[in-house]
């Protein structure tokens, strides 16, 4: 199984006020949630510290006057009190949940659209089940601490401001001794932050790696029975979990201390109000009310310290999640238009040009050559897969790529779609640098059929409009009359209707290909691209693509790699492709009668298939 831990981003440092100021940015569209919160916690907070106040007033009005002291305006503030406090109670549970889901819901969807925009080497580096982490556990712990942090964060300060502002006024010496200990608390909370931060950022690193090898074992579930590999990834899964439970238990213990100290701090301020202000009730110098305001504030006072360190310490924790969250949103497409094609772009549009010939970008949007010119490319720095490659491709003509495995075929063909961009050299259209094109004009203008090819759950006509969204159901049913796949597509029983299964796991991959195939030929590119899509289905179903791909390839630009070098015979020209360079090139005729690298490799595949064939019909 995989190094899931090898390209992840690594994180130092304290609470990221910065960070945090980017993520709560994503509460914007939501700021008459945010506003309502912090009223509600406002008016909570008040409601809280006034429940005391009347008390107080109470029990100075008997001490004053026994007996014949008034009760009924007490009760009529306590009875206006708990009304406004169950509505507050009420607005802020209302508005926290929709601003929580919200904010949810648009850190997601900004996270999948920025996931559409990432260039394929993003992908090559972060396994699928880091990605799912990321818009999943690590959004939810995100959406709720902006959401309660919020409440916590404007309830607690409100109540600490209040109950501190009334102690001094009601008796300054007295609140000063019971304030005394807020700054060993903040001593405390500097002490624990870089701690708990450093552990919670292992936790969720962890907890990202159990994920995607959860992920890669259940879809390689086959390859794992197929070769007895179940003892080896449960114990390297065990590896996983281990590291994740010590990494969980050390981070609750850090709170758990943590929590513990504030409160006994809070023990200390009570013991104090009620030893000082005992005194100065006995010597007559403050009332029995303002002694109970005290006693109840030193618990009351501390209450929003607990809260605030419950939050400081929930926002050490997820501040790992935030700062991978934000890492995702904030990674910019290595392969992306231009300033100057962006622009070129809004020229043409704001022009109103339309069926003119051309493109988004305002050049012609007929694609007559291709040309590759003295291209070098390699995946890592120092391992070169292409070297000075040279290739033109005129439109209409069938580009066929053979050789070895390993030897840059696809990567050719991933630099003509521009999923890569030359470390060296050029790619150019009708002259021009593709780079200074539009690359949504260009990928749009690809038809691509993969060796695997995947189709998306829902019904066979949706896959194959996926191609074209716009397309109707008799241009749909063409494109697979066109490739092939309409006659086995009618013979099942709820036909063009028929559900695929969660990636196409319904049909056979023979069928699968020729749904992909209709899916290119609806899309109607302009180049025409298949990368060994026949290598993996038997003889019949080879010949059904194989005529639905003479039928459509015509007036196109169009590459073929091919595993069975017997399906390329037709192409206008074959390239034989060995250590990045273009060693043969020519047409097959051609090439057999040289009897050189592409001789042999024809021939030695010829030999192996009739020594099978002989093989299978003695049996």
């Amino acid at each position: 199984m995989a190094d899931h831990a090898m390209h992840e981003e690594e994180y130092e440092g304290r609470l990221n006020l910065r960070l945090w100021r980017d993520i709560f940015r994503h509460g914007r569209r939501h700021r008459r949630y945010m506003l309502g919160l912090v009223i509600a916690a406002a008016l909570t907070a008040a409601a809280d510290v006034s429940f005391t106040l009347v008390t107080r007033l109470m029990i100075n009005e008997a001490e004053a006057r026994g007996a014949a002291a008034r009760w009924w305006p007490g009760a009529l503030m306590y009875s206006g009190l708990v009304v406004a406090f169950a509505a507050c109670i009420w607005l802020f549970i209302w508005m926290g949940g929709r601003l929580s889901t919200g904010v949810a819901h648009d850190i997601r969807k900004k996270g999948f659209d920025r996931l559409q925009e990432l260039s394929f080497s993003f992908y090559d580096r972060r396994p699928v089940g880091w990605l799912v982490t990321r818009l999943t556990s690590d959004c939810d712990r995100l959406s709720r601490i902006i959401a309660w942090g919020v409440l916590d964060f404007i309830w607690g300060t409100f109540l600490l401001v209040g109950v501190s502002a009334i102690m001094l006024v009601v008796d300054w010496r007295l609140g000063l001794l019971v304030l005394a200990v807020v700054p060993p608390l903040v001593w405390i909370s500097l002490v624990f932050q870089k701690r708990i931060l450093r552990v919670s950022r292992v936790v969720r690193k962890t907890n990202s790696n159990i994920t995607a090898s959860y992920n890669e074992a259940i879809s390689g579930v086959r390859t794992t029975k197929t070769l007895v590999r179940e003892r080896e990834n449960l114990a390297e899964f065990e590896g996983l979990t281990e590291q994740m439970n010590r990494s969980s238990v050390h981070s609750a213990v850090l709170s758990a201390v943590y929590l513990p100290i504030v409160i006994t701090l809070g023990s200390v301020g009570g013991a104090v109000a009620l030893w000082k202000g005992g005194a100065d009730v006995i010597g007559g110098r403050i009332q029995l009310g303002d002694l109970y305001l005290f006693i109840s504030y030193s618990a009351w006072f501390f209450m929003p310290i607990q809260q605030l360190a419950r939050l400081f310490s929930d926002m050490q924790q997820a501040q790992a999640a935030a700062e991978r969250v934000i890492g995702l949103l904030n990674t910019e497409p290595e392969i992306a238009d231009s300033p100057e094609v962006v622009e070129a772009v809004a020229r043409h549009r704001a022009g109103g040009a339309g069926g003119d010939g051309l493109a988004a970008d305002g050049l012609p949007d007929r694609i007559e050559t291709i040309e590759f010119r003295n291209v070098d490319f390699a995946y890592k720095e120092g391992q070169p897969v292409l070297e000075g490659l040279d290739l033109r491709v005129r439109a209409g003509q069938t580009i066929a790529l053979a050789g070895p495995t390993g030897g840059g075929k696809t990567t050719i063909v991933g630099l003509l779609c521009r999923f890569y961009e030359p470390t060296g050299g050029e790619v150019l259209i009708n002259g021009v640098d593709y780079r200074k094109r539009s690359l949504h004009w260009l990928q749009s203008n690809l038809g691509i059929v993969l060796q695997t090819p995947h189709l998306f759950s829902g019904a066979v006509r949706e896959n194959i409009r996926y191609g074209r969204l716009d397309a109707t159901d008799g241009e749909t049913e063409q494109a697979a009359r066109l490739a092939g796949a309409h006659a086995f597509i009618t013979a099942m029983e709820d036909g063009y209707d028929t559900d695929v299964g969660q990636g196409g796991n319904k049909l056979s991959t023979g069928q699968k290909q020729l749904v992909s195939l209709a899916r290119a030929v609806l899309a109607d590119p302009q180049v025409f691209i298949m990368d060994e899509a026949t290598s993996s289905v038997d003889t019949q179903t080879e010949q059904l693509i194989q005529a639905g791909i003479e039928t459509i390839l015509g007036g196109r630009i169009s590459f073929v790699i091919a595993h069975r070098l017997s399906t390329i015979r037709s192409a206008d020209r074959i390239l034989v492709i060995e250590g990045g360079r273009i060693v043969e090139d020519g047409t097959h005729a051609e090439l057999i009668a040289r009897r050189g690298r592409y001789y042999e490799l024809y021939t030695n595949q010829f030999t192996q298939q009739r020594t099978e064939e002989i093989l299978g019909a003695a049996k």
